[in-house]
């Protein structure tokens, strides 16, 4: 069978001759369409032998919002009979029809962000994400330590299902390539981030939520590696003066009297002591 879905035969197959009979039978094939109004059957297009006294008569299709198509009516006859009868009528698209878009199931069309409140989205039993989780057990301790490491769960993500989800977290808005995080400065990167908590498991190396009211990621996980400008370590910068270049202030509110000695039989012995300012 050929790529567009017909039968191909070996180059050494022999070649239907095409029935006469069958080929002159236009008018017999063209009062076969009867499902619709015969000014929507247009010209006769061809006539191809299918095999021995088998004739597909092809005819040019006139309904609105079939353009391309045509109508196929295959005719045959009995041997040594110039009598000619009708096989089947269809209605076929041409090289050039408009054709729509080939199914793809439900669970293929679905996008993020499609779900909405009241949807059920039902997760296969052989979903290639999901791994078989913990099997209960009758002891409280072990089931509180297990539960704990998230083995209470029915399933819980494979090794396929958590690379696909870092895949995807890493390449999104929250990774590293996020515009917010590439005019970020380069040490303000959520893994040094006092407001960051890791997750848990094996994608706690490289993911985390963001627990900061004020960042545009508050509530996401984030990657180590993706940044803002409300890292918890990014200060305002304050201008502070070199203690060498400060002017001296003194403080006259508070004035001490003291005494001063005068050096004997000098002239300033003679004279009254005066009070000197101390500050």
């Amino acid at each position: 069978m050929g790529n567009n879905g017909q039968v191909t035969r070996p180059a050494s197959a022999r070649a239907p001759r095409l029935d006469q009979v069958c080929a002159a039978a236009v008018e017999v094939a063209r009062a076969a369409i009867t499902e619709v109004d015969p000014a929507d059957v247009g010209e006769h297009l061809q006539a191809v032998a299918e095999g021995d006294r088998l004739v597909t008569h092809y005819f040019e299709c006139r309904l609105a919002g079939y353009r391309g198509w045509r109508w196929a009516v295959t005719v045959t006859r009995v041997p040594r009979s110039r009598h000619v009868t009708i096989c089947d009528t269809v209605l076929l698209p041409g090289p050039d029809a408009l054709l729509a878009p080939g199914w793809v199931p439900w669970q293929e069309r679905l996008k993020p962000g499609d779900l909405g409140p009241g949807d059920l989205l039902p997760t296969p039993p052989d979903d290639e994400r999901l791994a078989p989780g913990y099997v209960l057990s009758d002891d409280p301790a072990v089931e509180e330590t297990a539960w704990e490491l998230g083995l209470g769960r029915p399933r819980v993500l494979s090794r396929e299902g958590r690379s696909e989800a870092a895949q995807r977290w890493y390449d999104g808005d929250h990774g590293p390539d996020a515009a917010i995080s590439v005019a970020a400065p380069a040490a303000a990167r959520c893994g040094t981030c006092g407001f960051y908590l890791p997750l848990a498991g094996a994608l706690r190396q490289s993911f985390g939520a963001c627990g900061n009211f004020y960042a545009p990621d508050d509530g996401r996980v984030v990657s180590a590696d993706h940044g803002c400008g409300a890292h918890s370590e990014t200060l305002a910068e304050t201008a502070e003066t070199p203690v060498d270049e400060l002017p001296t202030v003194y403080d006259d509110s508070a004035v001490e009297a003291m005494s001063v000695s005068r050096a004997p039989g000098s002239v300033e012995a003679a004279e009254p002591a005066e009070p000197y300012g101390h500050p």
